[in-house]
């Protein structure tokens, strides 16, 4: 049995393998790719912690997938988003160290599931179906999400299931966006936070594309010696033996210079070198 579901939305409001859309291309153009310690690690208590709506349980654990993660999509309209979709898991999975993660077409076999809508009035009618009319009534008061994220986790605090809900009207940019966004909130970072300005997990922020200060979030996130359950105060002193390892494996994915990889800084989150 679940111990507690949490929920995100994206309110209204990077792919290599074909030419970009304009609006993300430009987005990544303008991208900040330098950062302080301080300020990765500000976020990622900020946003890997909490959660932007729970439904039931606490929030103040480390939350994550502890296998293999295998993603079925239920598409219930007429649109071609599979391989849309498949680009940004095979991102995703390209940029987050010891992540297992990959598209599935074995519903059974599904650990997370991609619903994609036709619009906006048809993800509030899924809502209310998945949550019932009280709970999903709530969610579009206090959300009022254009696309929606959850997961479950168990006594633990491992996740077992989590579920995203797409829609497939709109542009190009707000498709990636909703989809970049819900997918890597379903797999921990479920909270929003509006005082991190550089992180897609604010609801002010829109990017589309994997960005740089969130690949930070999820590498530590996912990193072997972070584990489901952790308090605030053992991430703290675990941080400075896991800081490094991240900078070293986002600075070679995304072949930043050293500067940038080091955040301008030379010396590690604990004083020690980086080198």
């Amino acid at each position: 049995m679940f111990a507690a579901t949490l929920l995100a939305g994206t309110l209204m409001g990077g792919l290599t393998a074909r030419a970009e859309n304009g609006d993300i291309a430009a987005k990544r153009g303008a991208e900040r790719t330098v950062f302080t310690n301080s300020e990765i690690v500000d976020g990622f208590f900020k946003i890997a912690f909490g959660a932007e709506m729970r439904l039931a349980g606490g929030a103040d654990r480390i939350r994550k997938f502890d296998g293999p993660v295998r993603v079925f999509l239920d598409n219930r309209t007429g649109a071609v988003r599979r391989s849309d979709l498949a680009a940004v898991i095979a991102d995703i999975r390209g940029h987050v160290a010891r992540l297992d993660i990959a598209m599935t077409g074995d519903r059974k076999a599904a650990n997370v599931v991609v619903t994609l809508v036709r619009d906006r009035n048809e993800l509030v009618r899924t809502m209310r179906v998945r949550y019932g009319r009280g709970r999903a009534d709530e969610i579009e008061r206090r959300l009022a999400p254009q696309c929606l994220s959850g997961f479950s986790e168990d006594s633990g605090h491992h996740i077992r299931r989590a579920e995203v809900i797409l829609t497939a009207a709109g542009n190009e940019f707000g498709f990636f966006d909703c989809a970049y966004e819900e997918l890597l909130q379903a797999l921990g970072p479920i909270n929003d936070d509006r005082s991190v300005p550089w992180t897609m997990f604010n609801d002010d922020v829109q990017m589309g594309f994997f960005d740089i200060y969130d690949q930070y979030i999820l590498n530590i996130l996912y990193d072997p010696r972070v584990k489901a359950g952790m308090t605030r105060q053992e991430i703290d002193a675990l941080l400075p033996e896991v800081l490094p390892t991240v900078r070293a494996w986002v600075s070679r994915t995304n072949l930043l210079p050293r500067e940038e990889a080091h955040g301008g800084e030379t010396r590690g989150f604990d004083g020690s070198d980086l080198d």
